[in-house]
């Protein structure tokens, strides 16, 4: 099923509810161009090509090696190459006895909602531009990895013709893209590990981000989505590079414009909260408290604690 006709089942009332509000609040959906399974020998050749498509391709035997944008992949059984559109590319097989691969082409259709705050595989893929995820990314798994499964599953299922057979595949589709966004960012986090030159650009985003948006309600888990990483690994991350935890930092841009504000303004307390993204004076009154040892009342009046 491709987006059209999506739209056009949600619009006319024959997709169950839960299909309609996936339609409706997700920014970006993936549909397949074509599936391709094939056996070559080391006797095959293939011209350079491009697409206006990703392209991914599963290596279910034997070796090969991927000349991407003048680049050389190698490939080896139960490893995953991605590739992005418009870069130069062909294949060549390496084993004596051939090999046998899968190819999956795929696009993303973009809705006009934008309030789905998750981040789709295509962001992801145009943001990690450094090193080996510039033109492509791959991946190791195992031959009894979920992502594998599913494709097997997916290729079986666009067989069928089946009432049903194009609602169950796309839900396939879309389980297989949620469980390569993940693996994706473990390997994107995996190579930053001990690499400072390449995590520091990622924490300055992030308080460039941070920055722009801090009388927001913005969460430290919302900032970490932001540069794709985990929770976890950003909280480290970014405490190793400011010395403060994410949560904390956000509290300090609105302490600081607070007291410029309270110095500077006739606003009165309440509102100064609200402006900084504070819910509540209270919890403002507490954290000023905190950070500066003083009320904002007495940090107007120009005393010292």
């Amino acid at each position: 099923m491709d987006m059209e006709q999506s739209k056009h089942a949600a619009g006319t009332g024959m997709l169950p509810k839960a299909w309609e509000g996936l339609l409706k609040t997700a920014d970006c959906l993936p549909f397949i161009i074509h599936t391709i399974e094939r056996v070559f020998d080391a006797s095959w050749s293939m011209d350079p090509n491009r697409h206006d498509y990703f392209e991914m391709v599963y290596m279910k035997k034997g070796d090969a090696v991927f000349h991407i944008a003048g680049q050389p992949v190698d490939l080896e059984p139960n490893d995953v190459v991605i590739i992005k559109p418009e870069r130069l590319h062909k294949f060549i097989v390496k084993s004596p006895g051939g090999c046998e691969f899968t190819v999956m082409g795929f696009k993303f259709e973009n809705s006009p909602n934008t309030g789905y705050s998750e981040v789709s595989l295509e962001d992801f893929l145009n943001f990690v531009q450094g090193g080996e995820f510039g033109d492509y990314i791959t991946l190791r798994l195992n031959e009894k990895n979920e992502i594998i499964s599913l494709l097997h599953r997916i290729l079986r299922e666009r067989e069928h013709t089946e009432p049903g057979s194009e609602f169950l595949n796309y839900l396939l589709i879309m389980e297989m893209f949620v469980l390569l966004s993940r693996a994706l960012k473990m390997a994107w986090e995996d190579s930053l590990r001990g690499k400072s030159s390449r995590v520091r650009p990622l924490i300055a985003q992030a308080i460039r981000y941070m920055e722009s948006r801090y009388t927001e309600e913005i969460s430290p888990g919302e900032v970490a989505r932001y540069v794709f990483l985990s929770h976890s690994y950003f909280t480290r991350a970014f405490r190793e590079v400011t010395g403060m935890s994410p949560l904390s930092y956000i509290l300090k841009l609105r302490i600081d414009k607070a007291e410029q504000l309270l110095l500077d303004t006739e606003l009165k307390v309440g509102e100064i909260a609200h402006q900084v993204g504070f819910s509540s004076q209270q919890r403002f009154c507490e954290i000023f408290r905190k950070q500066r040892g003083m009320t904002p009342l007495t940090c107007r009046r120009g005393q010292k604690p």
